[in-house]
Parts: C-alpha cells; sequence; structure tokens
C-alpha cells in the first residue's frame, strides 16, 4: 500500500517489509509479478526480504535497496530487521 499511495501523501521515503513480489509458486508469470509497483515510486525505498521467501526477491533498483535478512516472509528475525532498517534511515530520513 505505501507504494502506491507515496506520491499522493507526499512520503519522502518507504520502506516496505517482505513485500510480495509474486504468489508463491508464480515467479514464472510476468502478469502476476508487482514489481511495478516498486519501479514506480520516485523516494528512496528500503525492501526488508526474508532470503527464502515464497513470495519472491525483488532486485535492488534505482533509489531502491533490498536487505535479505534470514528467514521467510514472516520475518521472525527482529534483531536482523531493525539493523537493516537502523543503517538505511539516518540517510533518508532527516534525524532518522
Amino acid at each position: 500500500m505505501a507504494c502506491r499511495t507515496a506520491a499522493e501523501v507526499g512520503a519522502i521515503a518507504v520502506l516496505c517489509l517482505a513485500f510480495p513480489v509474486h504468489p508463491p509458486g508464480k515467479g514464472d508469470d510476468p502478469t502476476k509479478s508487482r514489481l511495478p509497483e516498486l519501479d514506480a515510486v520516485e523516494v528512496p525505498v528500503l525492501v526488508v526480504q526474508g532470503e527464502s521467501d515464497p513470495f519472491g526477491m525483488p532486485s535492488d533498483g534505482p533509489g531502491r535497496t533490498v536487505v535479505r535478512v534470514p528467514g521467510n516472509h514472516s520475518l521472525r528475525d527482529a534483531t536482523a530487521v531493525a539493523a537493516a532498517v537502523s543503517e538505511w534511515l539516518p540517510g533518508v530520513v532527516p534525524g532518522g
């Protein structure tokens, strides 16, 4: 939802936790991909994704950083998620 509304609400950045790139098992079907949503965001984006997420792994892109953390779509390793966000945040949010 944040990707779809970032421009409308004047967001300065977007944080995606476990972004569902495609339905499980549908990675070969480009009509099921949600990558265009990520590609359309014009502010910095951080995607924190479980390295074995069945919903796929987005790639880095212009203005987009993807951090792989242990686990799957549930992102149960809160320490790894917090570390990824803490490292990225100061670069995009004043006083972050």
